[in-house]
């Protein structure tokens, strides 16, 4: 269901007749948004990306182009996914059940990965479910996220690591030694508290 003619929808793209589209948003060649999938307003769904069965994204998310978002995945507002990033949903994959008969939906209970609000994954990360990327936090390209990531964290690596603290506009913090950061973008300040990140007075 499109929201309105604000909606742009290429024609080489697959978008399911209960799939709700919000304003301004657009879905690009080759992208499929599957069943009962929300996308809210202003989102972009780049080249080849697929949008699982009921997945909700919030408004301004973009996802990049051949990005595999799987059910039951939720994205809040302003959520980055960059290309070919992996949400997956299955904690223990398999193709066959033990007596060798092919798995059905009814044999497994998909599990998703949850975004918060700002966060961005960098290009061919993997987020595997069920885990939480905390609002503003930055998956760098690559890594592969196992374990929930705190706000505001910048992880890398396989498995992803905290090596850092970013911002809202996204740039690396620059401590204070004191334990407070500085966004070197806005001077807003932040103050570390046993492993989590707030702003400062918040």
């Amino acid at each position: 269901m499109v929201n309105s003619s604000a909606v742009r929808i290429v024609d080489s793209a697959d978008v399911a007749d209960s799939a709700v589209i919000g304003d301004g948003s657009s879905i690009w060649h080759l992208a499929q948004v599957r069943e009962s999938a929300h996308l809210g307003r202003n989102c972009i769904v780049g080249r080849g990306a697929y949008i699982g069965t009921g997945v909700v994204m919030g408004d301004n998310c973009k996802v990049q182009n051949y990005a595999l978002v799987y059910e039951p995945a939720r994205l809040a507002d302003g959520v980055f996914i960059g290309p070919a990033v992996v949400l997956t949903n299955d904690t223990y994959p398999r193709a066959i059940n033990p007596d060798g008969s092919l798995k059905s939906t009814s044999d497994w209970e998909p599990v998703g990965v949850t975004i918060e609000r700002g966060a961005s994954i960098g290009a061919r990360a993997t987020c595997v479910a069920p885990v939480t990327i905390g609002e503003w936090s930055t998956v760098a390209a690559g890594a592969v996220v196992v374990k929930d990531v705190p706000a505001y964290a910048l992880v890398a690596g396989v498995p992803a690591r905290r090596i850092g603290w970013v911002g809202e506009a996204g740039l690396p913090l620059q401590s204070n030694g004191d334990g407070t950061w500085i966004c070197p973008a806005s001077g807003t300040r932040y103050v570390e508290t046993d492993g989590t990140l707030a702003k400062e007075n918040a």
